[in-house]
């Protein structure tokens, strides 16, 4: 992570992650919403959305793994160095342990879609642990840093264990749309965060940032509060399109129902017209 890019990607995978949640779980509340009272199976749709969902993550982990362990000046898979008794590139082996958690999370969303031995909330009982880890590791990621360098990171802390926590009320809270959506809004924060992060350290134009200067400090805290002001409007932009396509469409496949309906009538009426005719 040493390099923008190495933000940016993390940014991308926990920005798509959090548009794809917003769009999942809108189109899971509709369809609870339209059901018959006392109807709580869902569509086999679904299931197939958390099969994609989970082997995402799943293949996620993975190539962050790889690319964190076998990029050029990476370890190797070598922690501990015999000759000069040293560890090796332990940066690389917290980002993989983080990826590492995240894997699991996607194991668990598939093992619960796919068997119902496996009990309710154990997918975001494995989510949250994903995201503690991944705090818990960040915050001891941040010492002998510049002011300016620990302290944005250690904003990433804040959607990271605030998404560990709602994530952990949704193990005994299910199918709450509200802390769904935010979980959804979370994720969105974090990525836009971690571009923000490869922004400062690492600008692409324009003069670089004063790590010491207690104003940028400021500035950068105040942005924080900016990146949360558009992640919410984002998820709520994203539910409302997906909620009023969805119930567009819905409603044209009802008209076109009643429609077939309405015009068997009409022909079977007809029918039996032309019957009376012949036989008169």
């Amino acid at each position: 992570m040493a390099n923008f890019g190495g933000h940016a990607i993390p940014g991308s995978f926990f920005l798509f992650l959090g548009f794809w949640l917003a769009m999942k779980h809108t189109l899971q509340h509709y369809w609870r919403t339209s059901q018959p009272k006392g109807r709580q199976i869902m569509s086999p749709f679904f299931k197939r959305i958390d099969y994609l969902e989970g082997g995402f993550l799943i293949f996620g982990a993975f190539v962050g793994i790889m690319v964190e362990q076998f990029v050029v000046d990476g370890p190797h898979a070598h922690l501990y160095d015999t000759e000069s008794e040293s560890w090796v590139k332990l940066m690389n082996w917290q980002h993989g342990t983080m990826y590492l958690f995240f894997g699991i999370s996607g194991i668990a969303l598939v093992a619960s879609a796919a068997s119902k031995l496996v009990p309710a909330g154990v997918d975001r009982l494995a989510l949250s642990l994903a995201l503690f880890v991944e705090g818990f590791l960040f915050y001891y990621h941040l010492h002998s840093r510049p002011p300016l360098d620990a302290h944005i990171h250690s904003l990433l802390l804040v959607p990271v264990f605030a998404g560990s926590a709602s994530t952990m009320l949704e193990v005994f809270i299910r199918d709450n749309v509200i802390l769904e959506l935010f979980r959804a809004c979370l994720f969105i924060l974090q990525g836009s965060w971690f571009y923000q992060i490869g922004f400062v350290l690492y600008p692409l134009s324009g003069p670089e940032w004063d790590l010491k200067l207690h104003d940028n400090i400021m500035f950068i805290t105040m942005c924080f509060c900016w990146h949360l002001a558009v992640a919410l409007l984002l998820v709520a932009c994203t539910s409302s399109v997906v909620w009023f396509t969805v119930k567009r469409f819905s409603g044209r496949g009802k008209d076109i129902e009643i429609g077939m309906r309405n015009t068997s009538s009409k022909a079977s009426s007809q029918k039996a017209l032309l019957e009376e005719s012949d036989e008169e």
